[in-house]
């Protein structure tokens, strides 16, 4: 099937050149806010995270006062990222050179008493620079006290794995030291979202970093050599084994994730899983016994494939063989095919790959992005890149087919979030007068009685925050069962998400709610719509009619469903019969009614009464028919509770 994003980007170069001191755009900006004690750095993958926290750490150790800096780490691999790098040639007034004795992401158990007592060693030496796991750090904390991590920088890399739920040792952790000890924070994330409902920081912590953003859409148009990313998702019924050479294209340098063993895609038996899909693509000719890499024949061709298994962890030293050749990576020939299950996600680094192919719907909106992040590296080898989410179609007679349907939804949603993320933005403002007009070449759109941000709350929300309040929204389960077309879109737009702002930031005042709500509708719509010019005028395509962007309101606007788009991906992709399936699996779940919703669904019911003569039906094929009659139902019921008390 097509993709469902396509987004195409202006190869400018700007993301990576380097100013005098040899920092890429992304850096320069995080190195500006290096005198913030707590930092909050959020980058997309191949931004050039580890780099710009060398920077920041540098100053801070040699110009701030600064005596120590640790990075963790959440995986011993990633901490290669923070190896001996050589910062001066290019232009900067220092190296960046820890001690590889103190570079605790080596083999063996995170917290283990030899890494504990080694980074307790580092805590009361001369050493500057530790890097560990995220692990180790929590185990060494335990012997140690707050005021020892006083003027220590602590850089936490991914920073999405801390969790403000009381459970969370590395959130509690990290509170601790901010409360008791002059400690400097810079967290790092490619992805702030989190796969659960726990926020990452509670808002009273997240008020005291100083933001840095630097978005998708800014790192992927600064490109040199990519040109496009398209994201879409192929249905298959039966095993994904017979289905994934549909898709696979052994021509392009791919990461393919198979699913995890306790997802219904798995048989259960990975390692048979990896056997087929080899046997299925060419003949195993060696296994290098130097680098554990399998040569398979092409069974179309006979060209010789290198291909890398991480899904066999049965033998740790053949695995630290292929993850060390994995590493040393230089040329574009040196690796065809990957083949992960958990591993191959953050913080690794293969630029040549053109194509992540994933098995199974994943659970964390995080670890979508960070699979994309696989392939989205520029490279002089491809224009394009590509992700594609092979899932299991809804079967009618399957006992799990809730569960299915409910894993569609939330894979077309998560695109639908990823198309958001990736496209350029715009700043909204309110339109004082006819003649006040929007410029879209400055990135300003102006809307008739649009709320502008009325405080710094909100301004910090809507510029540092919104893609990370849309996945709140869009992970929903009241949303995800939106997607049938079965609910006004007011009701969507002025019920169903300001109950969600409520809930993920309970602080804001109903009139900032309000202010937030607006800027999340607006920015949804806008961002899902197409732009078009004709002559010196420029018109916005919404819900299938172009309307001239100077005569935006935000009444207009919010007649529109901003998630329209899923449910016409939804009807393209899959047949009829599948269709009826997901729209009878919502219908038995569907949304409660309550009078929020029927207070704007009763002035729509009164005009379908006057436009038709009659009211609406039960049995309509119209979704939002049916539910005006619901509405009917439930207000009747509510008069009958009130008239007998």
């Amino acid at each position: 099937m097509p993709d469902i994003v396509q987004v195409t980007y202006g190869q400018t170069g700007q993301s990576s050149k380097i100013n005098a001191l040899g920092m890429r755009e992304m850096q320069e900006l995080a190195y500006q806010a290096r005198d913030s004690q707590y930092l909050l750095l959020k980058a997309p993958p191949a931004s050039g995270k580890s780099r710009a926290l060398m920077f920041i750490a540098l100053d801070k150790l040699i110009n701030q006062g600064l005596k120590k800096v640790i990075v963790a780490v959440p995986e011993k691999s990633i901490g290669g990222s923070f190896s001996t790098t050589r910062l001066k040639e290019n232009g900067f007034f220092a190296d960046w050179e820890p001690n590889p004795l103190y570079n605790l992401c080596t083999p063996g158990m995170d917290g283990s008493k030899s890494k504990v007592q080694a980074f307790k060693n580092f805590i009361s030496n001369n050493e500057k620079i530790l890097i560990c796991t995220h692990a180790t750090l929590r185990f060494a904390f335990e012997e140690l006290e707050e005021s020892q991590f006083d003027d220590v920088l602590l850089a936490i890399d991914e920073f999405h794995h801390v969790s403000a739920d009381r459970d969370s040792r590395l959130g509690e952790l990290l509170r601790s030291i901010m409360k008791k000890s002059t400690a400097h924070v810079v967290a790092m994330t490619g992805s702030y979202f989190r796969g659960d409902s726990a926020p990452v920081l509670m808002p009273e912590d997240e008020a005291k970093f100083t933001k840095v953003t630097y978005n998708y859409y800014q790192q992927l148009n600064g490109y040199t050599y990519l040109k496009s990313l398209g994201i879409g998702y192929h249905f298959y019924q039966g095993k994904y084994t017979s289905a994934i050479l549909e898709i696979l294209d052994t021509d392009k340098k791919t990461i393919l994730h198979i699913p995890n063993v306790n997802s219904g895609e798995s048989s259960k038996d990975k390692h048979n899983e990896v056997d087929t899909i080899l046997d299925a693509i060419g003949e195993i000719l060696k296994v290098d016994p130097e680098t554990g890499i399998i040569h398979l024949k092409r069974h179309t061709d006979g060209k010789i494939l290198k291909v890398a298994d991480l899904v066999d962890d049965t033998d740790f030293r053949q695995r630290e063989k292929i993850q060390g050749y994995l590493r040393d990576i230089k040329t574009v020939d040196d690796m065809d095919l990957i083949i992960a299950l958990g591993m191959a996600k953050e913080g690794f680094d293969w630029p040549f790959c053109e194509h992540a192919l994933t098995v199974g719907y994943r659970g964390s909106l995080t670890e979508i992005i960070q699979i994309i992040g696989r392939c989205t590296r520029d490279s002089s080898n491809k224009s394009h890149a590509q992700f594609t989410n092979l899932i299991a179609q809804p079967d009618a007679a399957d006992d799990l087919v809730k569960l299915s349907v409910n894993n569609m939804l939330k894979a077309i949603t998560a695109s639908l979030l990823m198309e958001q993320v990736l496209a350029p933005s715009f700043k909204f403002k309110t339109r004082q007068s006819d003649d006040d007009k929007s410029d879209t070449d400055a990135g300003e759109i102006k809307i008739h009685g649009f709320k502008t941000p009325s405080s710094k709350r909100v301004r910090d929300i809507v510029e540092s925050d919104l893609n990370d309040l849309k996945a709140n929204i869009l992970q929903d389960s009241d949303i995800l069962k939106t997607v049938s077309g079965n609910v006004d879109p007011e009701v969507i737009n002025k019920v169903l998400i300001p109950k969600i702002i409520q809930i993920k930031y309970p602080e804001l005042s109903d009139e900032e709610v309000e202010e937030v709500r607006q800027y999340v509708v607006v920015d949804s719509v806008i961002k899902g719509g197409e732009i078009k010019e004709v002559g010196d005028q420029r018109f916005i395509r919404m819900a299938d009619k172009f309307i001239n962007i100077d005569d935006l309101h935000i009444d207009l606007i919010d007649r529109i469903n901003p998630f329209q788009k899923a449910y016409e991906i939804l009807s393209k992709s899959v047949t009829t019969k599948v269709l009826k399936v997901i729209q009878d699996v919502i219908e038995s779940t569907r949304i409660t009614m309550d009078f929020e919703e029927a207070k704007i669904l009763w002035p729509k019911i009164l005009d379908f009464k006057r436009t038709f003569d009659r009211e609406p039906s039960l049995h309509s094929t119209d979704p939002l028919e049916r539910r005006m009659a619901e509405c009917i139902i439930y207000l009747k019921e509510e008069k009958r509770k009130q008239t007998n008390g």
